[in-house]
């Protein structure tokens, strides 16, 4: 088993679906596992989108659901007989060593080899944080951030295609100053530099769980419970074929405006939308300048778009941002039914176990 986590937006699930596609390619088995405090979850549609075999944990992080979590990981090797697994956990978790490693070593040792925790990082939130600032988050979700980091086994830099060479190098260098128990890569799905090298890393390297976070719990539920969290599935329908790229771009420059506007600090929000077997997904961080879309969902009469927004704001609010924005964007020109929605405030973290 190979965890990934790291914070919300940090390309976690991009890296997913390249190494799924990698270990495939080698004739292995892979199930993966996603998770989320609510389901509706655009990383597990868009991994399902390649054919891959996901299982979701939905409601909760896997901390405080471990049971669904072993119960994914006993499905996928009954299902796919899997060789190796992936699993994502939420972006805001941290104590992953003593609440799901040391668990997993504890209770399924005999079925499960786990890899070191990787933990990935935007180079632009890491850079903040490393240097003393706050990675544009309230100080408690930067707290969590840090934790992430510094129970880290492999901390992975990641999207460095947007860096030069001798900026890249000295983050490397200042990361592994500030944490110098962690190993330090970098990767670049973008152009697939470092994706071998980190595989390698984690396939081949023993002794996880030796690092057990101090942490405070109260601070920590504080840096979850500050963003809003929406899931949201809405069906579109035009009487003439539409080309939806157009309203996918429009749905996440809308919701960057209002983010801009009312200088909101942002997890992430992404946004899947589905034609049969032609996707694309918009993803920010931020105002305009972070979006990035992928993918084509090309031209036809209907539509599925699956929306996650992780918003520093009240769940109200942040679905009052999401609905008119949508509203907007779809205007009189098309039809559309909202078939699931939820927005809610994350409870206090409770993990089954805690093995220290």
């Amino acid at each position: 088993m190979i965890i990934a986590g790291g914070f919300l937006g940090a390309g976690k699930t991009t890296l997913i679906w390249d190494v799924a596609q990698r270990l495939m390619a080698k004739g292995l088995r892979v199930g993966l596992i996603t998770n989320d405090q609510a389901p509706e979850l655009v990383d597990s549609r868009l991994l399902k989108q390649a054919n891959l075999q996901v299982e979701e944990v939905a409601g909760s992080c896997f901390c405080c659901n471990f049971n669904g979590f072993t119960d994914a990981i006993k499905s996928l090797r009954k299902e796919v007989e899997a060789d190796v697994i992936l699993a994502e956990p939420v972006g805001s978790c941290a104590d992953l060593t003593a609440t799901i490693i040391r668990p997993l070593k504890q209770f399924l040792e005999r079925d499960v080899l786990v890899s070191p925790l990787t933990v990935l990082s935007d180079p632009m939130r890491l850079e903040s944080i490393i240097y003393g600032g706050d990675g544009g988050l309230h100080e408690d979700a930067a707290y969590i951030y840090r934790k992430q980091l510094e129970e880290s086994e492999v901390i992975l830099i990641t999207k460095t295609d947007l860096l030069t060479d001798s900026k890249l190098e000295k983050l490397k260098k200042d990361t592994q100053t500030c944490f110098p128990h962690s190993t330090i890569m970098a990767v670049s799905t973008q152009n697939g530099i470092g994706v071998t090298e980190w595989l390698e890393e984690v396939g081949h390297r023993l002794g996880s769980g030796k690092k057990i976070l101090d942490i405070n719990y109260d601070k920590y539920a504080h840096g979850e419970a500050v963003l809003g969290w929406l899931n949201g599935t809405v069906a579109v329908s035009s009487k003439t074929p539409a080309y939806w790229d157009t309203l996918l771009k429009d749905i996440m420059n809308g919701i960057a405006k209002v983010v801009k506007k009312e200088k909101l600090r942002v997890g992430h929000v992404k946004v899947i939308a589905e034609n049969g077997a032609q996707y694309a997904v918009g993803n920010i961080t931020g105002d305009a300048s972070t979006l990035q879309l992928r993918g084509t969902a090309g031209t036809s009469e209907n539509l599925k778009l699956i929306v996650n927004a992780r918003v520093e704001t009240s769940p109200e609010h942040l679905n009052e941002i999401v609905k008119d924005v949508i509203a907007t964007a779809i205007g009189d020109k098309y039809d559309n039914e909202i078939l699931a929605w939820r927005f809610l405030q994350p409870g206090r973290p409770n993990p089954t176990h805690r093995i220290v």
